[in-house]
Formats: C-alpha cells, sequence, structure tokens
C-alpha cells in the first residue's frame, strides 16, 4: 500500500472519531432527560384514572342519563397526533405514521413539528403545540377545552388519540385509542344502587359530567405527552448507542487495516535496505 492510500486510511479515522464524540454526548443527555420523562408519565397515570372512574359513576348512577360526549354521531374525526420535533431517533416517528389511520376529509391536531411537516398540505386544527417537547399541563389543559368545545359544537364527530406508549428503555409501541365519545357502560346494567345513591350532582348529572370531560380529555393528552417525550428521548439514545458502536468499530478496522499497511511499508523498507547492503 502506498503513503497516499495510508493518508486516506489515516484522514477518514480521523473524520469519523468527530462524530462519535458527538454521538456518544447525544446518548448520555437523551438517557439523563429520559428518566425524568418516565418518571412524569408514572405521575401523571392516577390523575386521569380518577378522571375516568368519576365520568364512569356519574354515568352509572344515573338510569336516564345521557350526554352530547357520550352519543355516537356522522361525520369526520379528529386525530390528535403526537411526534418528535427533530429526527435522530431511530423510526420513532416513521412507525407512528406508518400505523396511523386517517381519513382524506379527517382533521389533524398535531404536536410535534414532524407532525406538521408529514401531513402537509392536511385539514390542520391549530397549529399551537408544534413543539412536543415544550408542552406543559397548562397547555393540555387549554387543548382538552378547546377539543370538547369542538366537539360540542359539531365541529368533528370523533376524537382519537395517536402516540408513542414507553413500554421501557428498548421498546416503544404506537397506540391509538379513542377519546370521544366516550364509551360508558350501560346504564340499564350493573347500576349501584341508584334508588338510595347518596351521590346529588349539582345542578345535574349531564351537567357536571360536561365540566369534568376537558379535563379528562386534558388528562389524557399530558399522559401521551409525557409518554411519547419519554418514548423519543429512549429512541435517540439507542439510535446514538448504536451509531457510537458503529463508528467505534469502523475506526478499530480502519486502525487495523492502517497498521497492517504501516507494517507491510517498513518490512518492505527493511528489505530493500537489507538488500542493497548486501550489493555492497
Amino acid at each position: 500500500m502506498s503513503a497516499s492510500s495510508m493518508k486516506i486510511i489515516k484522514n477518514r479515522i480521523k473524520s469519523i472519531k468527530s462524530p462519535i464524540q458527538i454521538t456518544k454526548a447525544m446518548e448520555l443527555v437523551a438517557a439523563s432527560k429520559m428518566h425524568k420523562a418516565a418518571e412524569r408519565t408514572e405521575t401523571s397515570k392516577p390523575y386521569f384514572d380518577i378522571l375516568r372512574k368519576t365520568l364512569d359513576d356519574i354515568a352509572r348512577d344515573n338510569r336516564d342519563f345521557s350526554s352530547v360526549f357520550t352519543g355516537r354521531r356522522e361525520g369526520r374525526a379528529c386525530h390528535i397526533v403526537i411526534a418528535g420535533d427533530r429526527g435522530l431517533a431511530g423510526g420513532y416517528n416513521h412507525n407512528l405514521f406508518k400505523s396511523l389511520e386517517i381519513g382524506g376529509e379527517d382533521i389533524i391536531f398535531p404536536i410535534g413539528k414532524k407532525v406538521i411537516e408529514y401531513f402537509y398540505g392536511a385539514d390542520i386544527y391549530t397549529k399551537a403545540y408544534a413543539k412536543a417537547g415544550g408542552v406543559k399541563l397548562s397547555d393540555c389543559q387549554a387543548m382538552g377545552k378547546m377539543l370538547a368545545r369542538g366537539y360540542e359544537k359539531g365541529e368533528f364527530a370523533r376524537l382519537t388519540l395517536s402516540y408513542t406508549s414507553f413500554v421501557n428503555m428498548l421498546v416503544q409501541e404506537p397506540k391509538t385509542v379513542n377519546m370521544l365519545p366516550i364509551k360508558v357502560e350501560d346504564t340499564d346494567k350493573g347500576m349501584r344502587n341508584i334508588k338510595y345513591s347518596l351521590t346529588i350532582y349539582e345542578p345535574d348529572a349531564e351537567t357536571a359530567f360536561s365540566q369534568i370531560v376537558p379535563y379528562y380529555l386534558s388528562g389524557m393528552i399530558y399522559g401521551a405527552v409525557s409518554e411519547s417525550v419519554a418514548s423519543e428521548l429512549a429512541a435517540r439514545r439507542n439510535a446514538m448507542e448504536s451509531a457510537t458502536k458503529n463508528a467505534s468499530e469502523m475506526v478499530d478496522n480502519l486502525s487495523l487495516e492502517y497498521n497492517r499497511a504501516r507494517q507491510t511499508s517498513i518490512t518492505q523498507e527493511l528489505t530493500e535496505i537489507i538488500a542493497g547492503a548486501g550489493n555492497l
């Protein structure tokens, strides 16, 4: 191998080592943020569970209960889609988008920059929450009120929520759940002693139910955002770990090739010197 070829290998090794420092740093940052996001996911679950139980209790405790939020109707759907704000996270965004089932006339409620980019040209409900990583509980509460009001007005007939569920550090699964209309148990079955119920709702059960729905929606959205952020960070950490490992292997292979070439060059020079000395 010539000296110029050895120089090319040396330059390649140098060019690969620089990205390794970047991918390693991104891996550590993602891992640090991910643990905080995972904790937030766990703390948000009890809030949602309590609200859901309250809605079920109201519906089951009232024989003649009816609500605009529980009745089925015809019309287009609104899809809340939560994805990432940037790439370098493996198949995180792609896997979610691939799992979606959205009609051409449906409305998109995007959370995350990648959602807006993916659904360019679609009917977008609002772009106010384009950055998923910056969404706070107060934002989710505003979304819940906005969507509940839109559903009451008949802007859409069904509301779904699509996000990536955080299973563990290595597994993140795309998931879609129905939010509206809310499915409650048949009020003619399994009711808990309605005649002697001690729960009294003011001014009435339907009004109480309607007032809780926006908070229920916001609780679901907040939990989904928390899981999505944790999933994105986990996916990015795994992707950066894999990139660091692959780049390190490339450096090792190139270093081995360089050392072999250098050893061959030295051996050849020694052979030439010895041969030259023998001719003296």
